[in-house]
């Protein structure tokens, strides 16, 4: 009975028509959708209300070719239904993605991209949409990937480098992709990582929210050993230290707290393989997150930058077999034989900085994304897992009682305890005389003692 509702009918209606001059109907009946969703909370809450199909009949007519015109119309509905407002922007973005909206602006984000040059207020909206709604759909990912809309946003950022209007959403929507591995290490290969360290760089106020996204995503993509070996040859780590520094030493008011917690995300990240933290040792790593830990341990807000440091250091700290023959140790432990050749005697000899103990984290780098392409394939499986580890049988939970002596070894006692034993007589109020004790009997009634008079 609403305005909202006559008009998004009308849209049906034109999506199942083929007259010639739906086109320019279409164009009218999504700018006055449009102009309601900018002016009325109440109909931004009543296309996504429970049982309202608002959102479907947008997708749907998103979907027909014939209305590409005027797909930017739409789109902008959709955004000022989940950015505009924050309130309920969560719940909205999940109605979309229950929708297929996910596989629609990914279609939409492909065909646009075909354009040339491509519309940069339509590019602008499409990121904005799919940064939004991306961490409410699991598999977008891999829709991405599959469906070629994979380097699209990466392209974006190589040739607008200096347009923070269109860089900053297309790096949010790279930082969604980047939680996949698989997609972590096609972006690695295809130079995202050099990209993103153009973009970051030492203390400047200006475009700060642009440095942190880049950041994040950073740190997204170098949780692949792949991508975590390719920064540490091109010595990044160093240059990860040098800006953490810079960030230290000015933001003296501690205003950016995210960010340098950012630089150390990218440090925890690509420390993770052994060559990172060899990097790390030689780039003085530990006397530089150790200096600047003691500076922090004032201020309480900065306990996140001090516990981060923290687990870098540990992580990286050489680490080396019992027993320890070098002034490392408070104490001395001297095999009792030392063979003159073989592996203890290679140990011993090695210097005090070596880090003797076997890491294996650079092995099976292709282990990764592998393991990655069986849990997209399984994933239907896992909403069925059992977990097999649990026991389930009451018997076998019981704990089993043993005794701690035989029997005969009890039977020492026997005349201590003569209730326990067979020949245990019980009173007899009628006839007055003692009967055998049966076991098993008369267990449930009352113990009567007989009185002095009735003995």
């Amino acid at each position: 009975n609403s305005r909202t509702v006559f008009l998004l009918s009308q849209l049906e209606k034109i999506n199942l028509d083929s007259v010639f001059g739906a086109p320019d109907n279409a164009r009218y009946v999504t700018s006055k959708i449009l102009h309601l969703v900018q002016s009325q909370e109440k109909t931004r809450k009543e296309m996504t209300s429970k049982g309202s199909t608002g959102i479907e009949v947008i997708l749907s007519t998103l979907e027909v070719k014939y209305f590409n015109f005027c797909s930017y119309g739409l789109i902008a509905v959709l955004h000022f239904i989940i950015m505009e407002y924050v309130r309920g922007g969560g719940r909205r973005a999940s109605v979309i993605v229950t929708k297929g909206g996910t596989q629609i602006l990914l279609q939409l984000l492909l065909s646009a991209s075909k354009d040339s040059p491509p519309n940069e207020e339509l590019m602008v909206l499409l990121h904005t949409l799919l940064a939004k709604i991306g961490p409410k759909d699991k598999k977008i990912g891999m829709k991405a990937r599959i469906n070629g809309a994979l380097n699209i946003s990466l392209n974006l950022v190589k040739q607008n480098l200096h347009n923070l209007r269109l860089v900053l959403p297309c790096l949010q929507v790279l930082r969604v992709y980047s939680t996949n591995s698989v997609n972590a290490v096609s972006l690695g290969k295809n130079g995202v990582v050099e990209l993103l360290f153009k973009i970051i760089g030492p203390f400047s106020k200006k475009n700060t929210s642009l440095m942190k996204v880049a950041l994040d995503t950073l740190a997204a993509l170098l949780k692949s050993k792949t991508n975590a070996r390719r920064a540490v040859d091109k010595g990044y780590v160093q240059v990860l230290l040098t800006i953490y520094v810079d960030w230290h030493g000015h933001d003296s008011r501690h205003r950016y707290m995210l960010i340098r917690k950012g630089v150390l995300q990218c440090i925890k990240s690509v420390t993770n393989i052994k060559l990172g933290r060899k990097a790390f040792i030689d780039a003085n790593g530990m006397k530089i997150l150790y200096n600047t830990s003691q500076d922090c341990l004032a201020v309480r807000t900065l306990d996140p930058l001090v516990n981060t440091s923290s687990l870098i250091m540990r992580k990286c700290f050489p680490k080396n077999r019992l027993p320890l023959p070098t002034i490392k140790s408070a104490f001395h432990f001297q095999l009792p034989v030392i063979p003159a050749s073989g592996p203890v005697a290679q140990l011993y000899n090695l210097p005090p900085d070596v880090d003797d103990v076997v890491d294996e984290s650079d092995d099976n780098d292709d282990a990764e994304t592998e393991s990655e392409i069986e849990t997209e394939n399984d994933d239907d499986k896992d909403q069925h897992f059992k977990n097999d580890d649990i026991e389930t049988d009451i018997n076998k939970l019981k704990p089993r009682q043993e005794l701690g002596r035989s029997i005969e070894e009890l039977k020492m006692y026997e005349q201590f305890f003569p209730e326990l034993s067979e020949n245990f007589q019980e009173w007899d109020l009628v006839s007055k005389e003692p009967k055998p004790f049966v076991p098993g009997a008369n267990l449930s009634g009352p113990i009567v003692v007989p009185t002095a008079s009735e003995e």
